[in-house]
């Protein structure tokens, strides 16, 4: 194993006895596995506790197929299934927002802020205001998702789709959007809107293997899609699209394929969980606060958000005894305040 030290990380590369060669930043990594790890702990936690408390031991030995009979049936059946979720849901939407970053080259870039989710969340009311069942919500949440980014993507086209006005008119479709979504609420029945605003405050309660299966499916094809194929490029595309270009970037090509996966990320997320915010926002800044390195960071991204969003969920189900806290409450308020805490950063570099 060889390095080089850089301005921002050191950059090591592993060779194996095959002749192949791959280049990492060990704090990169680090930061990763400890992410991981911190997922699978809080995991461990969230899988043990609750009306019937189990210790780490007893978890661990239900899930290798021991236990009681009601032991497999609360862990497997019961809490694995949500479990799951969270992680697939916080490392999906980490991806997408960390995608988005890198291509508008703005910290704000995120599916909460440019109208993807809002798109999601007014699919799914579509579906709540004319009636139908959870799994035709789950398929409207991710037309309307994908619906919506044709249309910010057709509406920035201009030889070209660049960040700024990307931002621009996604803010504007979020705007028009959310007011869609206002008045969709006021026309579905008392019962229907109860539980419409249960969803789009973003909630893993009751989710089962039928949640998580698709959004799993859509990870395993994307992630390799975006990590392999498109992240090296990624990190060129964050110099500016003439650099990127010179160096041999397909730019156009790559971005309307990053933005295709982004928004399928995001519209499975939704359709598995609800919009849940700010995790896209928060978790791609706070992983390149931990790991210091250039770039897109997005495996360190994607451990972190599985762990933030498990987290989240265990503080939503926990903070108040005896009351279930949706995980979309939690989340906005950590993200509502790191938001805050971000635009006055921003505004004291001069850049807002």
């Amino acid at each position: 194993m060889s390095g080089r030290t850089g301005r921002l990380s050191t950059t090591a590369v592993l060779r194996t006895p095959g002749g192949l060669s791959l280049r990492y930043r060990p704090r990169a990594l680090a930061v990763g596995v400890a992410a991981a790890l911190l997922a699978v702990g809080l995991g461990l936690v969230a899988l043990g506790s609750g009306d019937y408390p189990m210790g780490p031991a007893d978890v661990l030995r239900t899930l290798v197929g021991g236990g009681t009979p009601a032991e497999q049936f609360i862990v497997h059946e019961l809490r694995l299934p949500r479990l799951v979720t969270a992680l697939l849901v916080g490392a999906a939407l980490s991806l997408a927002g960390t995608v988005f970053q890198s291509l508008v080259r703005n910290p704000l870039g995120s599916p909460d802020i440019l109208g993807f989710t809002q798109g999601a969340s007014a699919g799914a009311l579509v579906v709540v205001v004319l009636g139908g069942s959870s799994l035709a919500l789950a398929g409207a949440a991710v037309a309307g998702g994908l619906a919506t980014g044709l249309v910010i993507y057709a509406l920035a086209w201009r030889r070209g789709v660049h960040g700024y006005r990307l931002i621009l008119v996604g803010i504007g479709i979020a705007a028009i959007l959310t007011g869609v979504n206002g008045y969709l609420l006021t026309r579905a029945p008392l019962m229907d809107a109860a539980r419409a605003v249960l969803w789009l405050t973003g909630s893993l309660d009751g989710r089962g293997w039928a949640n998580a299966g698709p959004l799993l499916a859509v990870l395993v094809v994307v992630t390799p899609v975006v990590l392999v194929v498109c992240g090296p490029a990624l990190r060129m595309m964050e110099l500016g699209d003439d650099t990127a270009g010179a160096l041999g970037v397909p730019v156009r090509r790559l971005r309307l394929v990053l933005l295709t996966a982004a928004v399928l990320l995001v519209s499975f997320a939704a359709a598995a969980a609800g919009p849940v915010s700010f995790v896209a926002l928060v978790a791609p800044h706070v992983t390149k606060r931990l790991t210091r390195a250039p770039g897109p960071n997005l495996l360190p991204s994607m451990a972190v958000g599985a762990a933030l969003l498990v987290g989240a969920d265990l503080l939503a189900q926990r903070a108040f005894p005896g009351h279930q806290l949706p995980v979309g409450v939690v989340t906005g308020v950590i993200g509502g305040g790191y938001l805050v805490w971000l635009l006055a950063l921003e505004r004291r570099a001069g850049r807002l």
